[in-house]
């Protein structure tokens, strides 16, 4: 494996398509380091210190919630920063694109036109995100201003509030969003990974200095009613150990669908007649149902408190993180996103007629519709199994932490959405420096698998 990482700095295109990911990445945790103009980040530093311990003056039931935030933005929401929302706005406006192409025709049509329709639907997305963006960020903008938001502390200066500290809000936020965006966008197109699942997972990562140091504290006894024993670290320990190898195991399992192509003779020379097999993974959309259902059930709880209502109250409270209402909505839109994910990417129809163009067929079933309905049907199984894997390991985990009263910060690293969605985006990203290896002839990180086969 050593030898694989080091070769992955011998291709040119490889070198440089990595140095640009990490030049990208850099300057993205840079624009969650900026403050915006008028805030006093050491008040929200010490206020999100306590809501950590569970004693927030004022946080109320929020105090999970303006965690988790806090850890998908990677620190950015406690410093107020111009990158605070990070590119949950974009995923947003993909999501609302995506559910309105299946019923809008016109968007279907753009769908199916190949790399311009994709790339016209992507600009849409693109203004639906500035829309988003300035609708969240003003929203943000108040709920900062509000002293009761943050134990009857005043964040903002008091010559800056009002329409202006909005403004000047929308204007930054807005911004680092959407250069947030456009770094996610090149690292797509210039370096290697999905851009927006490796800047949730930096962003993720960042806090991993923050757990570890609650991890410390509560192992060593400075909070005994709350101090965590060796039985408790050993079954964190565990709990890590089992989520991983079970990602590892589902992500990268496969169904092998045969493959049989006919012989054709074009002049003298003989074309086709091999067998070879369609490979359909289990987790088709690996981590995007996590982050959308996360994108989804985040923001909610904050609507629902500016309302300012005894209704809206009690609702959000019902909604913050861990609640058996929160998990049960969590799991549902897992589900949900998993399937749509696999409707709106895999379509088995233009596999089977392009299986019947090249002469391509899979043993015992006719080619076309029959085909097509194979795949269909053989995808569905599939995709039920990975999306009930994947909400019994991102829901279960939240369940034992809250029984034995585990730190959110703590379980997330150690079982939990955070774990889950570190571990998929890197064996993500290195499948594709596996596949840049493997077709310059180098050994992937697989050596002694392939090694074998070479026998």
């Amino acid at each position: 494996m050593l030898s694989a990482f080091s070769n992955t700095f011998k291709i040119p295109e490889l070198r440089t398509k990595i140095l640009i990911t990490l030049a990208l990445v850099f300057a993205s945790r840079f624009v969650a380091n900026i403050p915006t103009p008028g805030v006093s980040v050491s008040i929200l530093e010490d206020f999100f210190a306590s809501v950590a311990k569970g004693a927030a003056e004022g946080g109320g039931s929020l105090a999970g919630l303006l965690d988790l935030a806090d850890l998908f933005s990677g620190g950015a929401l406690r410093r107020c920063s111009v990158g605070a929302m990070t590119i949950w706005p974009y995923i947003s406006a993909s999501i609302i694109l995506q559910l309105l192409t299946a019923v809008v025709p016109s968007l279907e049509r753009l769908a199916r036109e190949g790399d311009v329709g994709r790339q016209k639907i992507t600009q849409y997305a693109r203004y639906l995100t500035l829309i988003i963006c300035a609708l969240q960020s003003l929203g943000l903008a108040k709920y900062i201003e509000d002293p009761r938001s943050w134990g009857g502390q005043a964040v903002v200066s008091e010559g800056l509030r009002g329409p202006a500290f909005w403004l000047l809000t929308m204007l930054a936020m807005t911004t680092g969003t959407m250069f947030i965006m456009w770094m996610g966008e090149q690292i797509t197109q210039r370096g290697i990974g999905n851009g927006i699942s490796i800047i949730i997972t930096v962003n993720i990562c960042s806090r991993l200095p923050v757990a570890g140091s609650a991890l410390y504290t509560k192992l060593a006894g400075a909070e005994s009613a709350a101090a965590y024993s060796v039985f408790t670290l050993a079954a964190l320990v565990g709990m890590l150990f089992v989520v991983t190898m079970a990602v590892i195991a589902v992500t990268q399992s496969q169904r092998k669908i045969p493959i049989t192509t006919t012989k054709r003779v074009v002049g003298r020379k003989v074309y086709g007649g091999q067998n070879t097999f369609m490979p359909l993974r289990m987790s088709y959309a690996n981590v995007m149902p996590l982050i959308f259902a996360s994108s989804l059930l985040m923001f909610p709880p904050f609507v629902l408190k500016l309302l300012k209502a005894e209704w809206s109250d009690r609702l959000a409270d019902m909604l913050i993180r861990d609640t058996a209402l929160y998990l049960v909505l969590y799991g549902v839109l897992i589900m949900f996103f998993s399937y749509f994910w696999v409707a709106t990417q895999f379509n088995p129809i233009q596999i089977a007629d392009d299986l019947k163009k090249h002469g391509g067929y899979i043993p015992g079933i006719r080619p076309g519709r029959p085909t097509a309905e194979f795949l269909d049907k053989t995808m569905g199984r599939l995709t039920l199994a990975g999306a009930v894997f994947l909400t019994a390991i991102a829901v279960l985990p939240s369940i034992a932490a809250r029984m034995f009263r585990i730190d959110p910060i703590i379980a997330d690293f150690f079982g939990g959405t955070a774990i889950l969605i570190i571990v998929g985006v890197l064996l993500d990203t290195m499948r594709q420096v596996e596949s840049h290896l493997l077709m310059r002839h180098y050994d992937g990180f697989l050596t002694k698998g392939r090694l074998r086969g070479r026998k």
